[in-house]
């Protein structure tokens, strides 16, 4: 794998470990306790890797030259819960975190 492949793969792995935190918070604050605290946070860091993946991934399709189907995919990934996850092991199986071949 590339150095921009581990770079996707971190930032989709940050991506869905916030989406849990944010949504055990959501759990939490509208089915247990009432508790603001989880939401709060998590809402925060969620945001924060939301816009890093978004970013890390533009810059990781532009250096390995990924098919326009494949970085509107990884986009639209970050939308649902825990979506990037199997995207980026489907992405590792598939070579596609790994530099392109020359020539």
């Amino acid at each position: 794998m590339s150095t921009e492949g581990r770079l996707f793969a971190a930032a989709a792995i940050i991506e869905g470990i916030t989406w849990t935190g944010l949504l055990i918070g959501m759990w939490l604050k509208y089915g247990i306790d009432g508790s603001h605290m989880g939401v709060w946070l998590f809402g925060r860091l969620h945001g924060a890797a939301f816009l890093f993946y978004l970013v890390t991934t533009v810059f990781v399709s532009a250096r390995l030259r990924w098919p326009a189907w494949a970085l509107l995919l990884a986009l639209l990934a970050a939308i649902p819960p825990l979506v990037t996850v199997p995207l980026e092991m489907w992405f590792r199986r598939s070579g596609r975190l790994a530099k392109p071949q020359v020539g």
